[in-house]
């Protein structure tokens, strides 16, 4: 079985889209990963792209990050999700969004298309050229991880290009709306053009500041500021770089 990881952005979607055209293999099925807390446009875009595909896409989720994130644990025992987030010991938060909200619940899928099997699977992954540090072979054994566009040269660019050659519009970046990976043309452009979803950050960067089970304060920007707060008029002032190089996808980079 064939599955594409798709991330929904620049260049899963440009991966998926040459599968279509034939210029890649056909195959089987397509999985996103819903988090609950991407940009509205992807969300679109997803809409926009699946039609356009000769095989079917799958959206699969595990619950709601940015709800999760912010549940405090109560007499229940009721658990909440960690970010890598920044604090002022100098180290982040535990990553367990990436396994718990992106690979499970693909993994889960693969196993349901496959009949509860673990028959052996190629997953396609969207890493380009550019984003080449990033290759890594599956935790999961029967899963074995293929980079099309590296095979073929890509970069990002190449990618953007090849869409326009076949008059496909620009996809959106992927990503979660508040991960702390983002740098300050991010969060610069999502305060200029979607201050709706900034403010809703901003609302969940506020949120996190005392999290239960940490000794210190958790901040989503590097500076260790308010996000509200932070000078983000120059980006190489602030040195808060963007840790994804492209884009979520799907596998967020693990």
């Amino acid at each position: 079985m064939r599955i594409i990881s798709l991330g929904a952005g620049v260049q899963s979607s440009t991966m998926a889209l040459m599968a279509s055209c034939g210029e890649l293999e056909r195959p089987d099925a397509a999985i996103f990963a819903d988090t609950g807390w991407e940009p509205k446009a992807v969300y679109a875009w997803l809409d926009w792209l699946t039609p356009r595909l000769s095989f079917p896409v799958h959206r699969v989720q595990r619950g709601d990050i940015r709800a999760d994130l912010l549940r405090r644990t109560n007499a229940t025992g009721q658990r909440f999700v960690s970010i890598p987030s920044y604090t002022w010991n100098g180290g982040m938060g535990r990553r367990q969004c990436t396994r718990e909200y992106k690979i499970e619940p693909i993994v889960k899928k693969i196993r349901e298309l496959g009949g509860g099997l673990k028959a052996p699977v190629e997953m396609w992954i969207g890493i380009s050229l550019d984003e080449i540090r990033r290759m890594k072979p599956n935790r999961v054994k029967w899963i074995t991880n293929r980079w099309p566009l590296i095979e073929r040269r890509m970069n990002r660019q190449d990618c953007l290009r090849w869409m326009l050659d076949h008059d496909f519009p620009a996809p959106p970046k992927s990503s979660c709306l508040g991960c702390p990976f983002h740098d300050d043309a991010y969060w610069r452009r999502l305060k200029a053009d979607s201050p709706e979803e900034f403010a809703d950050t901003v609302a969940a960067d506020k949120a996190i500041r005392d999290m239960p089970g940490f000794d210190y304060e958790q901040y989503l920007h590097r500076s260790l500021m308010p996000l509200d707060e932070v000078d983000l008029s120059t980006e190489e002032d602030r040195g808060q770089m963007d840790m994804f190089d492209g884009d979520c996808e799907g596998y967020c980079g693990v």
